[in-house]
């Protein structure tokens, strides 16, 4: 990070922890708000483990084809649905139909790429940006004629379930969807790391036109990159259905948060978008102790702004 945002960062978290102190102070609740504080701490570390892998999936996509994909959190909610469908046919507990839903996506996404796309790559960015809105619109729109518009719970194995460590809650879901989106970020980074498809994606974000010079079939890595991220949006969607509410447009409000993560990483950075998730987390978190109902995302939206003022390349980001 560069030593010019340190001190002023600094500053501003001090600032903050003493209006915060003094806030406390006036009310006379200093020990209920720590136990408040502490749960948010905790409700923010788990939910940003699955803003995190939304992220990656869509950092993934955009530095291997370039292109921002806005149908990211469309792509979350079919997994969701896909779940759903599975357990209200079969029976099938959402964790484990997790493979299907892995499995499913990435063919979804493959499709998307292959026929959507492709034939759209060496286009201007505002065409590829405008098609991955109609891509949401669609499937939005075909889950509304296929599920209805009501909203779907399920409950698993383990809703419900929960222990203490002192006074501060742990969510079972909650907590094997913090576990779940930290294990397949590391699946993904050690993938691209060690392996030789791995090793060809990344070789084709840096350089297309080199790794096609030297054998790498660049169209079907493109193919490949696309299901990987289409996939890393089902299993956040998968993972979150034992405690969120399933509704079409659940995708709308994560897309924003994902571009928010995406940012504060970094774009184009696997290991900034994990980063970045847990901060957003902590943040949106904290920031419903004060700020009630939705406004709780404008401390999310406040960063999102701070951070294009003052390091609009992110965190991790290059120059």
């Amino acid at each position: 990070m560069n030593k010019r945002i340190v001190l002023p960062s600094v500053i501003a978290v001090v600032i903050l922890v003493l209006v915060l102190v003094y806030h406390q102070s006036l009310a006379g609740w200093w020990q209920i708000y720590s136990v408040v504080v502490l749960q948010a701490l905790v409700s923010g570390l788990f939910m940003g483990g699955i803003y995190s892998l939304i992220a990656i999936g869509f950092t993934l996509i955009f530095g291997v084809l370039g292109i921002i994909n806005f149908a990211q959190g469309a792509l979350m909610v079919v997994g969701m649905y896909v779940t759903f469908w599975l357990f209200r046919t079969y029976g099938i507990d959402p964790y484990l139909s997790l493979p299907i839903s892995v499995l499913v996506l990435f063919l979804v996404g493959v499709l998307i790429q292959r026929f959507t796309i492709r034939p759209i790559m060496d286009a201007p960015a505002h065409n590829q940006l405008l098609l991955t809105l109609g891509i949401t619109l669609f499937i939005v729109n075909l889950i509304l004629v296929l599920f209805k518009a009501d909203p779907r719970i399920i409950q698993s194995g383990i809703s419900g379930t929960r222990m203490f460590i002192g006074e501060v809650m742990i969510s079972f879901p909650r907590l094997v969807a913090f576990g779940g989106g930290i294990t397949m970020a590391t699946a993904l980074f050690l993938f691209m790391g060690r392996t030789d498809l791995g090793k060809a994606i990344r070789a084709s974000t840096e350089e297309r036109e080199g790794s096609a010079l030297v054998g790498i079939n660049v169209k079907r890595i493109h193919l490949i990159a696309f299901g990987l991220g289409a996939a890393c949006a089902g299993v956040a969607g998968t993972l979150m259905t034992p405690f969120f509410t399933l509704t079409p447009t659940a995708g709308d409000t994560f897309i924003m948060i994902m571009f928010a993560v995406v940012v504060l990483g970094g774009m184009g950075n696997m290991l900034g978008s994990l980063l970045g998730g847990i901060i957003i987390g902590l943040v949106e978190s904290l920031g419903a102790i004060f700020l009630p109902g939705s406004s709780r995302l404008l401390g999310v939206f406040l960063v999102f702004i701070l951070v294009l003022l003052f390091r609009p390349t992110g965190l991790l980001g290059g120059k």
